[in-house]
């Protein structure tokens, strides 16, 4: 049989390469005759670059220093595919899992460095740019991100805005005029969400507890962003198209330069061929650290899911903890169930993905 796996990174344990590979491992210590294709996926967040260089063949990093997301000198890097596209990831030069345990700082936290690693793809001679925009922990609007690409954002007085949500209030011009032109490909936004910046659903209401705004915190932030969307040149209603809440509002910065806004789970499977490798496949396994609510709305289970169910393969989950409804695969594993607590599955995630490929060997209907 050929099985294929397309799994997102389980955050903070471990990539989607590595979970791919263990389950693998596991599914192979049952059956090892079965050919396994490993499709590691990703969403916009945390881990696309590595999906994009374990799947896509000469895909080479570049290490950069940028600014990180409390003003600390960071090391990242970016990456270039064979077709001179290069991808840029918010995550690992502005994202939440670069701040230490307890110092997360939602009126000061900037989108800087995510701009900085921009610049140095385009300076590199990108003919695209692919924006992966998860897993931040700022919500700037994406101004520190514009400002390292050449933005002016001022105060009355002419001088710059401080850094991050906080600067916002004080904006009273926006120029973009030194903005570089987008690359001859263009800029993509690869996103996770479709909320709008501001409002209920916005990027403070929704996303800013989660990165340690107070209430009274997520009212000055939205009160802030509508101020800076008001002032910022360029289509009006920009504002309220899906996914200009990502990354803190980074998605409508972005859309000011000029980008578009994509699914990230979506256009990954794309790029990577996932259509057509489960096209040839007996079974398909996907998942991510926890499946929830949230997982059916785009994110990377469920984009395999559906290309799974247009080409009739059944599907099977594995994920850290399942809280959502799991009726349309045909099997699924909790790793805190499978260990008997999370702390034990956190602890040594790669033995657990390894029972839970096995266990998918042994109990799947279809073998």
């Amino acid at each position: 049989m050929r099985i294929v796996i397309a799994c997102d990174s389980f955050k903070g344990s471990a990539t989607a390469a590595e979970v791919c590979a263990a389950l693998g491992r596991g599914w192979q210590r049952v059956r090892p005759a079965d050919d396994i294709i490993v499709r590691p996926m990703a969403d916009g967040g945390e881990g696309t670059l590595d999906a994009f260089e374990a799947g896509i063949p000469g895909a080479v990093r570049h290490p950069i220093r940028v600014t990180g997301p409390l003003g600390e000198a960071h090391e990242a890097s970016f990456l270039t595919l064979p077709d001179g596209t290069a991808v840029v990831e918010l995550a690992s030069t502005s994202g939440i899992t670069l701040v230490p345990e307890g110092g997360l700082r939602p009126l000061d936290a900037t989108t800087t460095g995510f701009g900085q690693a921009v610049a140095s793809a385009l300076g590199a001679g990108a003919v695209r740019v692919l924006l992966a925009v998860g897993s931040s922990c700022s919500t700037d609007g994406g101004a520190g991100a514009l400002t390292a690409l050449g933005a002016r954002f001022s105060r009355a007085d002419g001088t710059a805005i401080a850094s991050g949500a906080r600067g916002l209030a004080d904006l009273a011009s926006v120029d973009l005029d030194g903005l570089p032109a987008l690359p001859t490909g263009g800029a993509v936004v690869l996103s996770d969400v479709t909320n709008p910046l501001t409002g209920p659903t916005g990027a403070a209401a929704v996303f800013g507890p989660q990165k340690g705004a107070t209430a009274d915190d997520v009212v000055l932030i939205d009160r802030w962003l509508t101020h800076y969307a008001e002032l910022m040149p360029g289509d009006p209603g920009s504002a309220t198209a899906p996914g200009a809440g990502a990354a803190g509002g980074t998605g409508f910065g972005l859309l000011a330069w000029g980008a578009t806004i994509q699914s990230g789970a979506s256009f990954v499977a794309d790029l990577l061929d996932l259509p057509g490798a489960i096209a040839e496949a007996d079974v398909v396994i996907t998942g991510e650290g926890r499946f929830d609510d949230q997982s059916a709305a785009g994110k990377a289970p469920s984009v395999v899911l559906d290309v799974a169910e247009q080409a009739d393969v059944p599907a099977l989950l594995v994920a850290g903890s399942i809280t959502a409804d799991t009726t349309r695969f045909a099997a699924t594993v909790s790793l805190s169930e499978l260990a008997g607590e999370t702390a034990s599955a956190l602890q040594d995630p790669t033995h657990w993905l390894e029972r839970a490929g096995e266990t998918l060997a042994l109990a799947h209907p279809a073998i």
